[in-house]
């Protein structure tokens, strides 16, 4: 059977290894599927797909079909996998045994948390800042109306912040939970902690969620030594680093020794949607007993198998049911893409540089202010806000139906207006935007944007904020 072929006007859909690549900013846009007069300063959300990668994807599914069996019985597992995981396990610095891959950080994150033993007693920690799925999946744990369940406490982070502010807040935040359940024996530790038992856990435990990077603000947490706090206080760690893979540089997952971590990678990687990591070192893989779904090759923990295998955690993974697994298996080529582009630090350096200066360039164009003046809370992503009333207690400016209809009237205007995108949001009495800096972006983008917000927060003021000018008048 012939295989189809389609070659986009840009002609980047593919490279040559042996010949430099353009310049970073608009000349790379050509080796991107984006819209040539899209201004997408939103890579953060969905990420954007390299043309190399959109057609290796579709050569491949097309290979697939020609004969599904084989691919799904031969070819799938272990190969094409194991060599996925082998890319992704080699860029964090683990064991290839030590990383699945699965469709999202949200799906590893419940992978997670709804695999621990919980009991009544125990304490689950998010913050306010917390992605709104991942902390749902916190309140549902706890609202649970079966036993046990554990409690849900929320850490309250108002940026801008320091580091050194937020680590004091979290140490805090921890020490409190201990001393205000005196009579909880809060046992149960992860293996590195003092006092853990071997693998027998008694008593409670705490489990804190962190984040590496929110998703609103944009803002790079000192995750590492958040790490190191719970370590020390016995507390277990779930990163969810959704935003860093591709993103935050030098992440050595085998130095920094969280719990439990996960990430994005069709966010920053270029891989394709969806597919994300989640890493389990293997001395916690005994805490996830099942894939979600489970999977043919769960091992019963009670089982003369278990002894041998473990939970099994890289076979149940690899197959949870019939799916597209082309998004985990061209992760090699998203990798190889990058480096053919100049690698990690030099694709990084120009992403963050640019967050930088047009962060500063688009409050310059908005009159307003960034988020970091320092640059310690930034990597990619920059914070800047928005020219719209600031309030100072809840309710005094905004009302919550205020609040929707200016997140519903900058989103279709952007996108049906302005052709351009990045994200929006509310965040301590003030609107912000967040702009995600890609290398087929340049300064004149978030110049650009600037207008965009500058038109639309006028529009908001002239239409949705006087609609309570005028009941107050009344």
């Amino acid at each position: 059977m012939p295989v189809p072929t389609s070659s986009p006007p840009s002609g980047g859909e593919t490279y040559d290894v042996n010949q430099k690549p353009p310049p970073f900013g608009h000349p790379l846009k050509n080796y991107f599927a984006l819209d040539d007069d899209y201004v997408n300063l939103n890579h953060g959300s969905y990420g954007s797909l390299p043309l190399p990668l959109v057609f290796a994807a579709a050569r491949l599914g097309y290979e697939i079909e020609r004969n599904p069996d084989k691919y799904h019985r031969l070819v799938l597992r272990p190969g094409l996998l194991e060599k996925a995981r082998e890319s992704v396990a080699k860029f964090l610095e683990v064991d290839t045994d030590e990383v699945v891959l699965v469709p999202n950080a949200t799906h590893a994150l419940n992978t997670v948390l709804r695999n621990f033993e919980w009991r009544e007693g125990d304490v689950l920690i998010g913050a306010t800042t917390t992605y709104d799925a991942v902390s749902n999946t916190i309140r549902y744990l706890a609202d649970r109306s079966e036993q046990p369940r554990p409690e849900a406490v929320t850490i309250t982070y108002n940026f801008p912040l320091t580091h050194v502010q937020i680590l004091d807040i979290f140490r805090t935040t921890l020490r409190e939970v201990k001393q205000q359940r005196p009579n909880t024996p809060f046992t149960d530790v992860p293996p590195l902690s003092p006092g853990h038992d071997g693998g027998n856990p008694q008593g409670n435990k705490i489990v804190a969620v962190i984040d590496s990077i929110v998703s609103n603000p944009g803002v790079f947490l000192p995750w590492k030594e958040m790490v190191r706090i719970c370590r020390e206080e016995g507390v277990w760690t779930v990163i969810d680093a959704a935003h860093s893979i591709g993103q935050e540089p030098d992440i050595n997952l085998a130095e920094s020794k969280p719990d439990f971590w996960l990430s994005n990678c069709h966010k920053w990687l270029y891989a394709k949607r969806g597919c994300a990591v989640l890493y389990a070192p293997k001395r916690n893989q005994y805490v996830i007993k099942s894939s979600i779904p489970t999977s043919h090759n769960y091992i019963p923990p009670s089982s003369p198998e278990a002894r041998i295998k473990g939970t099994n955690f890289v076979k149940q993974h690899e197959w949870t049911g019939t799916a597209d697994t082309v998004s985990f298996v061209t992760l090699p080529d998203s990798l190889a893409f990058r480096q053919w582009l100049g690698g990690e630090k030099a694709i990084n350096n120009y992403c963050h540089t640019l967050a930088i200066e047009g962060g500063k360039r688009l409050a310059e164009v908005m009159g307003t202010e960034v988020m970091d003046e320092t640059g310690e809370l930034t990597l990619n992503m920059s914070n800047v806000a928005l020219p719209l009333p600031v309030e100072k207690t809840p309710g005094e400016v905004y009302t919550r139906e205020q609040l929707q209809k200016i997140n519903s009237h900058l989103r279709e205007k952007l996108l049906n207006d302005w052709n351009a995108y990045a994200g929006h949001y509310f965040h301590a009495g003030r609107w912000w935007c967040r702009c995600s800096a890609q290398v087929f972006n340049d300064i004149s983008d978030f110049e650009y944007i600037g207008k965009a917000f500058n038109a639309m927060c006028k529009e908001v003021e002239e239409t949705i904020l006087s609609e309570r000018s005028d009941e107050r008048a009344e």
